[in-house]
């Protein structure tokens, strides 16, 4: 280890991760000192209630309400802003790097939200972000595609990026669970939240994806311009359904490149359940990346939780100590200071889908659902339709019809969807699914 002057750093934030932050740099601090070539040292910590108690808290670290006590403290280096949502994060951001102050975040909406105009600010204030948490927790993707893939045109990523929807999908099939179900298991395991939305209807990994093209393809993509659809709407159903023809469905995160132009999504897929991604199960996150030169890589392991998250911060901070930061900072706004690419209409998206029904039990209802698909250029490549189950439906003689078709566009889809929901022989909402290739 070099003799260098200790690094001096502040949380901002007390939660789940930064307790995890604590814990790592208090038990690992010699290994940590020689990985950083100098000690690492928390100095302070800003949290919104005093009299809470707080794990793995250092005795000599000073704990305030104030970011001012940070901002005016000279021996401070760099701030790691842990604290989740925009607000106050946002005002916290700006005001760090005005003062000097580099930084770290965990916080993948801030990013997501702000990120052009706080990466603008450092790079005129000669400050640095450290980011690696904020996409796939200990994942470390942030730093495979911005620096270890650099030699490559990346010219796709295929993910799984929100670990409670992955949760809820893997034990509703597996233990035979309704969504409602598995999803109050979740929360009471911490897994998900107590308002689940973000999660559940595919915003999470829609951020989180946009945050990892913007760094791959030079493109900031608002979740506007592109096809997002969460977890909430599947059944029990879907899942057998899909398992008995050899998928399994995820919430899959998609960004490639498409004869030069950006095709992505978010939705729940249909992908064969031999694929590495559709075996990445329970709270896992993977993220398949291919490059022109090193063909297909993937990166898979813990997307959240304490230890996992804290262990990207930490790496961050580390990399901050050595300098290492300084130079790839810099190559990130390099990248990001490129022209945007075209991102392709989320109309013209082309994939085979899993069609779902539930139908009035009685002659030609196939048959009308057919002409609908056909006069709207979607062929069928199989049926399956069957008696339903329950009883409620049962009486009310009714059928289950599920329609895989061939490759197809969204705008087709989009278009036969609003006919088929016309017909007076559908029961109930339908479900629509995109099969990946």
């Amino acid at each position: 280890m070099t003799n260098r002057e200790e690094l001096n750093i502040a949380l901002i934030g007390f939660g789940t991760v930064g307790s995890g932050v604590a814990r790592i740099l208090s038990t690992q601090a010699e290994n940590i000192a020689v990985r950083a070539g100098r000690p690492v040292r928390l100095r302070r910590v800003v949290v919104r209630d005093l009299c809470k108690s707080r794990e793995h808290l250092p005795a000599d670290v000073t704990v305030s309400t104030d970011l001012q006590d940070v901002i005016s403290d000279p021996e401070i280096q760099l701030a790691v802003q842990l604290i989740g949502g925009t607000d106050p994060a946002f005002d916290y951001m700006t005001r760090l790097l005005a003062a000097g102050k580099d930084v770290v975040t965990a916080n993948k909406a801030l990013l997501y939200l702000h990120g052009e105009t706080l990466f603008r600010q450092a790079s005129d204030q000669q400050r640095t972000i450290g980011f690696e948490a904020a996409v796939a927790g200990g994942i470390p993707i942030v730093s495979a595609v911005t620096q270890a893939l650099t030699g490559n045109q990346i010219l796709s990523l295929e993910a799984i990026l929100n670990g409670t929807s992955n949760f809820i999908l893997t034990h509703m099939l597996d233990d035979d669970k309704t969504y409602d179900d598995v999803l109050k298991e979740a929360q009471s395991l911490g897994y998900a939240e107590a308002d689940p939305a973000m999660d559940v209807d595919g915003t999470d990994a829609a951020q989180k994806l946009s945050i990892l093209t913007q760094l791959a393809f030079s493109t900031r993509v608002p979740l506007e311009s592109f096809v997002k659809q969460g977890i909430d709407g599947l059944e029990l159903l879907d899942l057998q359904v899909a398992s008995d023809l050899g998928y399994k469905i995820k919430l899959l995160a998609t960004s490639r490149l498409n004869d030069d132009q950006l095709e992505m999504s978010v939705q729940p897929t249909l992908i064969r359940a031999d694929r590495e991604i559709a075996k990445t199960d329970g709270a896992d996150n993977i993220v398949a990346v291919r490059g022109d030169a090193v063909g297909m890589t993937r990166f898979s392991g813990a997307g959240a939780g304490q230890l996992p998250t804290a262990s990207a911060v930490v790496a961050d901070i580390i990399d901050y100590a050595t300098g290492r930061t300084a130079v790839t900072f810099e190559s990130v706004l390099r990248t990001l200071a490129q022209p945007d690419r075209t991102v392709q209409p989320p109309g013209e998206l082309s994939r085979r889908c899993y069609l779902r029904f539930t139908v009035d039990d009685r002659p030609h209802v196939l048959a009308d659902v057919a002409d609908v698909l056909g006069r709207n250029g979607i062929s069928i490549s199989s049926v399956h339709q069957e008696e339903t189950s329950d009883d409620s439906a049962a009486r009310n003689g009714s059928a289950r019809l599920v329609i895989m078709t061939h490759r197809t566009t969204e705008g087709n889809l989009r278009a036969a969807d609003k006919e088929i929901g016309q017909l007076s022989s559908i029961q109930g909402t339908s479900i629509r699914l995109p099969v990946a290739d």
